[in-house]
């Protein structure tokens, strides 16, 4: 595994363009803009993060500095945001909060600092009401941020972030629970996965719980044991999760094995959860992963077989039983194997970290140190 992951990041360096960063993978490629990409998700500013932070692990060896690169993200992403019609830029994963947070802890400047701050601020009304885009990947920025910083200010950005969701939830007495409503792409949804719906905006609460008052923390932990427990469907002792709460008209009621949409990210988001409520929910949603095996859209974080194999890393974390470890590897193996099949059929690299290679050799090198912190969810420094 330290062989790929050296392999990654070599080539990886070798393709960077300084005007362009790295060329678009036809994966990646939406609506014909293949042009370079630059936010976290999907483009320059997630490349770098994923080769500093294996750097910065001990796993790889740069042989070139992004700092000032990285500088020059935050027009260029813009540029690309009001291309098709975005008119805010607070997004975490698409926008320039995480650009500016990968900056500020390369450079690590008090404007920076303040630009970020009005940034979150910026987002709390954020009518999508997911990580993507919307405030809860700010307030994880926040959490981020105060754990760098120890400022109050981000731990009351936090917070403040905190109560206008609680201020947003919605019922529901169909199923018996809370959920959220995003605004997002020209229509109204009420997602449950891990991208862009309600298990998404659990886990940097249950992350940041510590800031957070006990009174409000109590109630946020039960609103989301419920809402889990819930929807949760079972076959056997295999459970899942639906994408929607409410599927919208003319959508099938579809059930998908992913990070981004079924039991995969629900495990990932909720493995850190305290208390044994949902060990039951947790320990069938990775088993379900388990039985379902790799994934045929590659081997990505987002949608693919390392964001699959992050759920039986964060059960070996919780339970400590070696079976998910060794299950973790078996699926990073397979990873392996699809990455490579796919550079020798393309003739590249796949240059993205939720999409593509990088962030792949950061599940590889989780994997060997037995760890489990799902790249810029649980670990932004």
């Amino acid at each position: 595994m330290r062989d790929v992951i050296a392999h990654v990041v070599r080539r990886t360096e070798a393709r960077f363009a300084r005007d362009d960063g790295w060329p678009m993978h036809r994966r990646d490629i939406d609506g014909g803009d293949d042009a370079p990409a630059w936010p976290l998700y999907h483009g320059a500013c997630g490349v770098i993060w994923a080769l500093t932070h294996l750097a910065a692990s001990g796993a790889a060896m740069l042989a070139r500095d992004y700092g000032d690169f990285v500088a020059s993200l935050v027009p260029r992403n813009r540029t690309w945001l009001r291309s098709f019609g975005c008119t805010f830029d607070a997004s975490y994963a698409m926008g320039e909060t995480g650009i500016l947070l990968l900056e500020h802890g390369l450079n690590g400047t008090p404007v920076t600092a303040d630009r970020l701050a009005a940034l979150i601020a910026s987002n709390f009304d954020n009518p999508t009401r997911e990580l993507m885009w919307g405030s809860p990947g700010t307030m994880l920025a926040a959490l981020f941020l105060h754990e760098r910083t120890g400022e109050e200010r981000f731990a009351t950005l936090f917070r403040a972030t905190a109560r206008t969701l609680r201020s947003q939830l919605e019922w529901s007495d169909e199923h018996a629970c809370h959920y959220f409503t995003q605004d997002m792409y020209g229509q109204r949804s009420t997602y449950l996965d891990a991208v862009h719906g309600f298990v998404a905006t659990a886990s940097p609460l249950i992350r940041g719980r510590y800031l957070l008052e006990p009174g409000e923390w109590s109630s946020w932990h039960d609103c989301i044991e419920n809402t889990v427990r819930r929807t949760a469907t079972r076959e056997g002792t295999l459970v899942n999760w639906p994408v929607f709460l409410d599927v919208p008209r003319g959508r099938p009621a579809t059930l998908l094995m992913q990070f981004c949409h079924g039991a995969p990210g629900f495990v990932v988001c909720l493995a850190d959860m305290p208390g044994t409520g949902l060990d039951d929910l947790l320990v069938g949603g990775a088993e379900a992963a388990w039985h379902a095996g790799p994934l045929a859209k590659g081997p990505n974080l987002c949608h693919g077989t390392a964001g699959n194999g992050y759920a039986l890393l964060k059960l070996f974390g919780r339970t400590g039983e070696r079976r998910w470890l060794e299950r973790a590897r078996a699926f990073a193996m397979h990873a392996i194997a699809q990455m490579e099949a796919e550079e020798r059929h393309v003739g590249e690299l796949r240059y993205s970290l939720w999409t593509g290679d990088p962030g792949v050799a950061v599940y590889l090198l989780d994997c060997i140190r037995g760890g489990a912190r799902f790249p810029t969810l649980d670990v932004f420094d």
